[in-house]
């Protein structure tokens, strides 16, 4: 994971769980396959995963293991 910086990617997706709340993050592919993520509510500030790195934390995501329980 890395900070981003320059030109942001085109296409910036949001879940459909989101609704018309900004209360949520956005992802986009990078030319180079890796993942940038952001707050809605702060496009400035964006992260990086590398394509594995992303899968992991997708993973780990669907298996409940940030549900704070």
């Amino acid at each position: 994971m890395s900070f981003v910086q320059g030109t942001p990617p085109a296409q910036w997706r949001r879940s459909a769980r989101c609704g018309a709340s900004n209360a949520c993050v956005e992802v986009a592919r990078l030319d180079d396959g890796a993942i940038s993520v952001r707050d809605a509510e702060d496009v400035t500030a964006r992260l990086a995963f590398g394509r594995g790195e992303w899968r992991e934390f997708v993973g780990r995501a669907k298996d409940g293991r940030f549900d704070g329980r």
